[in-house]
């Protein structure tokens, strides 16, 4: 079944007009027609399954037929502190970030970090685009709730502000990381460097603010695929990574 955003209320028989993004796709996209169904979420953690009732020149209208809200958000509450990239990268990073449960993200500049965000209305935009990405990911992977994204700020500002019972830097040439124990931490944060890594300092500076360095294996992973790996680990060690379909 479609699954489409929108922040709206819902109440069993209620109706109301469909967002503009929700309705271009449903709609014009995928050219639905009058009596399809559709679920939509409102990205705080509720769901309703709804009935297309009317579409006209300025919108389409819905019947909300029945709530379906279900219980998939991980016990683990991550914070991925993510340095920016340029092209598709961040994009990837984002979508697979979501998949993988995270429950917020702040958005990083760093010594090496590629993109420059240079102007209020190229940031709105780069932002909102970003937005867009997690969304359509929350839409694919069933997730009612919609990560936080903050940002962006520096890695210096962040690593000092963020608060979690774990935190990790992702750095080479260290030894150690994450363990299954007995005492299960509720909430970790991660930071992920840009293509080229942290810098020396800016690993420094991680672990004189409560940062413990993390190598993910023998290999060099890029930006991209850093998170995918490192929160599978979190959410097979704290959260609930194997416990669902695939």
């Amino acid at each position: 079944m479609t699954r489409l955003h929108a922040p709206l209320p819902y109440a069993i028989d209620t109706e109301f007009e469909l967002p503009e993004d929700a309705h271009h796709h449903w709609v014009r996209v995928l050219r639905a027609r009058l009596g399809d169904s559709a679920e939509l979420f409102d990205g705080a953690g509720h769901a309703a399954r709804v009935e297309l009732i009317d579409i006209n020149k300025r919108g389409a209208r819905v019947r909300v037929l029945a709530l379906t809200e279900i219980a998939n958000e991980s016990p683990l509450h991550t914070h991925l502190g993510q340095v920016m990239s340029k092209g598709e990268r961040l994009d990837y990073a984002l979508q697979k970030a979501v998949e993988l449960g995270v429950s917020e993200i702040t958005l990083l500049t760093s010594e090496r970090c590629e993109l420059k965000l240079r102007g209020e209305e190229r940031a709105d935009k780069k932002l909102a685009h970003w937005q867009r990405v997690m969304i359509g990911a929350c839409e694919q992977s069933g997730r009612n709730m919609l990560p936080l994204l903050h940002g962006p700020i520096s890695v210096a500002d962040w690593q000092t502000q963020v608060q979690a019972e774990q935190k990790w830097v992702l750095a080479p040439a260290v030894t150690g990381g994450p363990q299954a124990s007995a005492i299960t931490p509720t909430t970790v944060a991660l930071l992920i460097g840009p293509e080229g890594g942290l810098s020396e300092g800016e690993i420094v500076a991680a672990q004189q603010a409560g940062f413990r360095p993390w190598q993910l294996g023998p290999r060099v992973l890029r930006t991209e695929t850093a998170p995918v790996a490192a929160l599978s680990v979190l959410q097979l060690l704290y959260g609930d990574y194997g416990t669902g379909p695939v």
